[in-house]
């Protein structure tokens, strides 16, 4: 019997039905069964209220960035990350930063976009007039739909017009802007643009269609910066190595596709740890890198008059402290409480000063000792792990491959073989 992945009620069934019937799909083995049964702080039932057809739960190793000190706070700050050396270089950047006062951070008021798309318009600059005389009567519409956040001092706040260009012929693109306060807000925007999507056709007699929340939060945006001495990073040679990378990434999209990467390392690690939508964060931030025509970086590096360095990121930030998968996943609520974080502008900033930390640390170690040896060390131990090797004989076999400049799994398996008879 051939198989087919069209299985009509599998959302119907419970977790352990589910994973009866992948085992057989896939053939798994009893013992990969128990570790997809395996659950940590996640149940497997907590699991199941979060999304569909839910079988099991994975983790990820979650690490603390040390020495953050931001706006003359110190944070301990949890990172959610398979990738090594991470963790390791933003604490060692967070270091860098700290005889200079670490990192000063700022963001705007969580104002997230919800777009409302408007075709079929006769006369669209005649509808954009029409909607804008009706402004308060919808946006008195909109908070209809949650009280609540306009008691929290939230709410839709203005609107905008847009009228665009498309291969189809023009459209009247209607931007509905709320405070969603320490929501990410994609539920309470796409709401909100469903209940006044009718008062938008019956004004302008279009058509709507899409109502949805955008992704490119440029009304909710974070900055940072950190002066990082020349000392601290190794002398001159190494500041002025960092400013010529810098510039490549800023006139090579190939390198700057890499430069933002390592921005996000950062910012996606605490995303992780929290709970947040990581898929919201990189696609914003992405876009807004890509905002005025080309992709450009997201920080910025210069030379200070006294010959240190001076770093600074802005991008948006769509985060939450309440709502989602951020108030129900309980190690998202560990990683907030040691973070000690109060609001959702507050976990931002902090992730604005980490994205920072992680792209300073990568360029340094581009323009010393290279990128690949600090992962090389890390990589090693997994690689004697996969060999066989166990307890000490782990950092034994690692470090001897490090030592030669071959790390592999071949080379792992010989090493190992050789410690083995030594010890018979």
């Amino acid at each position: 019997m051939s198989k087919t992945s069209e299985i009509p009620g599998f959302y119907k069934l419970s977790p352990t039905e589910r994973l009866k019937f992948v085992q057989e799909f896939a053939g798994l083995g009893d013992e990969e069964v128990a570790l997809l049964r395996k659950t940590g702080a996640l149940e497997l039932e907590q699991a199941n209220r979060m999304i569909e057809n839910v079988i099991g739960t994975t983790e990820l190793p979650i690490g603390i960035a040390t020495n953050f000190l931001i706006n003359g706070r110190d944070y301990l700050i949890p990172m959610a990350i398979e990738e090594p050396s991470v963790v390791a270089a933003a604490s060692n950047a967070a270091k860098m930063a700290r005889p200079r006062g670490g990192f000063y951070t700022e963001s705007t008021p969580p104002v997230m976009i919800g777009q409302i798309q408007l075709v079929d318009v006769k006369n669209p600059l005649k509808a954009e007039e029409k909607i804008l005389a009706e402004k308060e009567r919808i946006l008195a519409k909109a908070n209809e739909q949650d009280p609540v956040l306009v008691k929290l001092g939230g709410g839709a706040v203005d609107l905008d017009v847009r009228i665009i260009e498309t291969f189809l012929g023009p459209m009247t693109i209607i931007h509905l802007l709320v405070d969603v306060r320490d929501a990410m807000g994609a539920n309470v925007i796409n709401t909100m643009c469903e209940a006044i999507a009718p008062v938008i056709e019956q004004l302008t007699g279009g058509r709507v269609f899409l109502r949805i929340v955008s992704n490119l939060a440029t009304h909710r945006l974070v900055r940072a910066s950190a002066t990082f001495s020349k000392e601290a990073l190794g002398g001159e040679e190494v500041v002025n190595g960092i400013i010529q990378a810098y510039a490549f990434a800023a006139a090579d999209p190939y390198r700057c596709a890499t430069h933002n990467k390592g921005v996000m390392n950062g910012v996606i690690a605490v995303a992780l740890a929290t709970s947040n939508d990581t898929r919201a964060l990189e696609a914003g931030a992405h876009a807004y890198a890509a905002m005025g025509g080309a992709y450009k970086p997201l920080t910025s590096w210069e030379r200070t008059a006294d010959g240190d360095l001076l770093g600074r990121i802005e991008l948006p930030v769509a985060v939450g402290v309440i709502g989602g998968a951020t108030a129900v996943h309980p190690v998202a609520k560990i990683c907030r409480k040691i973070l000690g974080v109060k609001s959702a502008r507050e976990l931002g900033e902090i992730m604005a000063a980490v994205g920072l930390a992680q792209n300073l640390a990568a360029m340094r170690a581009l323009v010393t000792e290279g990128i690949q040896r600090g992962h090389l060390r890390l990589h090693a131990r997994n690689v004697a792990v996969t060999a066989g090797a166990t307890g000490k004989l782990i950092d034994i076999v690692a470090k001897r491959m490090v030592e030669e400049g071959k790390v592999g799994f071949d080379r792992a398996t010989c090493i190992l073989k050789e410690l083995e008879k030594k010890r018979v």
